[in-house]
């Protein structure tokens, strides 16, 4: 059986992505950071339904720490599928931050890197020994950084989203020898719990940033992670060094 890794998979779009990866088959590994029940019932749902996954923590922002949990991984891989090696790896963990420029501090700006940007490089670094050939890795990046969408107050989130783009593409060109595929999916609005609560807080924001997608809704985490699964298929077994934007058409 493959295992596919999922960063951030307590909620959102992680959750949507790791209960659609267990759809088709693979095993999943989920990390959480702080919502470790969150984690624990997305484990449950796929389990629910005939799947296998298992939880395991991550603070992204503190790359000290990846080896040791490489070592949990291995033990993972090892004592629930009595296998040695990822299938895929999803960074998708992360949190958003708006701030105006004129008003933007270091202190966020260097969690936003540590996070976004940093993190998301160090572990796939960490986690390559353990990434057969012919795998697949995919960042979850964001149409804020795009040329469709740069709206106030995301300059630091978006610089950093941008970065992991421009990652995508080198990271495709040295790892093809070993026949890996990377590419990143930029979603746009997307109804999740990051931004603490936002939409539950300023549901009022919901329709104005649905008038601005051609399909005329938010997105939903469910339509992001299928989107994910499919580039981690072998159905696109040919796709490599691609930011794909799923959006709704935000923007049009």
């Amino acid at each position: 059986m493959q295992v596919a890794l999922v960063t951030g998979g307590s909620s959102g779009i992680g959750r949507g992505t790791a209960y659609r990866i267990a759809a088709r088959g693979m095993g999943v590994i989920l990390t959480y950071g702080g919502n470790e029940q969150g984690a624990l019932d997305t484990v449950s749902a796929i389990e629910k339904d005939g799947g296998t996954a298992v939880a395991l923590p991550l603070d992204l922002g503190r790359s000290e720490t990846f080896p040791a949990f490489r070592d949990a991984v291995v033990r993972a891989l090892r004592e629930t599928w009595q296998v040695e090696t990822l299938g895929a790896l999803v960074n998708n963990a992360g949190f958003p931050q708006t701030e105006a420029f004129g008003e933007a501090t270091e202190e966020v700006f260097d969690r936003l890197y540590a996070v976004l940007l940093k993190g998301p490089y160090f572990l796939t670094q960490t986690l390559l020994p353990l990434i057969e050939d012919h795998g697949a890795i995919v960042n979850v990046s964001s149409n804020s950084s795009m040329h469709t969408n740069a709206e106030p107050g995301y300059s630091g989130y978006a610089t950093m989203k941008g970065g992991l783009n421009v990652m995508t593409r080198f990271l495709a060109k040295e790892l093809s020898p070993r026949g890996i595929r990377v590419n990143a999916v930029a979603p746009g609005s997307t109804l999740t719990r990051l931004g603490g609560d936002a939409f539950d807080k300023y549901p009022e924001v919901i329709p104005v940033l649905a008038a601005k997608t051609a399909f005329g809704r938010v997105g939903d985490p469910d339509d992001i992670g299928q989107v994910i699964t499919a580039l981690i298929s072998d159905e696109t077994r040919w796709v490599t060094a691609q930011i794909l934007e799923a959006s709704g058409g935000y923007g049009l």
